[in-house]
């Protein structure tokens, strides 16, 4: 866990979206012990990362308190009880965590994601992907299913054992900002990817960066999918040289298909040009 300075507004952005559009939190019935675990797992993470500001402390065989500083939050709980929490537990932690939480139930040879709270999705919807395997969600991605990666890694994750962890990057560009770009709130940012960027490219167009994480809960023996989004200006990354030069070449190489699945097609010569320039 990354807890950094925007960790209270971050909240309030995400209590906000769930408060207008509560399709953001998705759950199988099913899936219950799992949320229970995943809260707990974060808990115990956040208090890793800041032992400053969060606190899980075991009052007893099943009764817990959870002490969180920077929000103003304290709250015992009973595990598995769902009426000592004032929401769901998956609902509860969400906001209190800078990352989305998806958690994938491995049956029947595959993997499927069942629950989880998004609200910084990269044009995608939980709400539309709950209930599918691991082999439909990646389905629109281009290129990666003649060479089989969407196979290898699913298998790959299914022989995570508790407790095992696995890092991985992802990254794409949004104009602006702004980290809820969903389909759901598709017609507040589309537009932007068809506008004309000019010199204020640099302040306006960002590197979107996912730092994702998968890990085996112990108790339910889910695993959970965090996915943590960095959002950078070009100006930022234009101050370091090989960033902008990796950057550049990276776009410049970039093949179309692709371009076009990361929804980047109309302005990534545009921004070749600009990191070029910056140089």
């Amino acid at each position: 866990m990354h807890v950094d300075e925007s960790y209270e507004s971050d909240s309030a952005e995400c209590l906000a979206l769930l408060a207008t559009d509560p399709s953001r939190c998705q759950e199988l019935p099913h899936m219950r012990p799992a949320c229970w675990d995943a809260m707990t797992f974060v808990m115990s993470e956040l208090q890793e990362a800041r032992p400053d500001a969060f606190n899980l402390e075991r009052l007893d065989v099943d009764t817990w308190r959870w002490r969180n500083q920077l929000l103003g939050i304290e709250q015992e709980f009973v595990y598995g009880d769902d009426r000592t929490l004032p929401t769901d537990p998956l609902r509860f932690i969400a906001p209190q965590v800078q990352d989305d939480l998806v958690l994938l139930d491995q049956r029947e040879g595959s993997l499927w994601a069942d629950a989880g709270v998004v609200t910084a999705a990269a044009d995608w919807s939980m709400r539309f992907d709950v209930g599918m395997s691991f082999l439909e969600i990646h389905g629109p991605v281009p290129r990666v299913h003649p060479a089989g990666v969407v196979d290898r890694a699913q298998e790959f994750l299914m022989r995570l054992q508790p407790g095992e962890a696995y890092r991985r990057t992802n990254w794409t560009m949004t104009v602006g900002r702004r980290l809820d770009t969903a389909t759901e709130t598709y017609p507040e940012w589309g537009p932007d990817r068809r506008l004309v960027l000019g010199q204020d490219i640099g302040t306006r167009l960002h590197l979107r960066v996912e730092v994702q994480h998968l890990v085996r809960l112990p108790s339910s023996g889910a695993v959970l999918f965090l996915i943590r989004t960095y959002l950078l200006p070009l100006q930022d990354i234009a101050r370091v040289p090989a960033w902008r030069d990796r950057l550049a070449a990276v776009l410049a190489e970039l093949p179309q298909d692709m371009a076009d699945y990361k929804g980047i097609a109309r302005y990534r010569h545009a921004a070749v040009d600009w990191l070029r320039s910056a140089a």
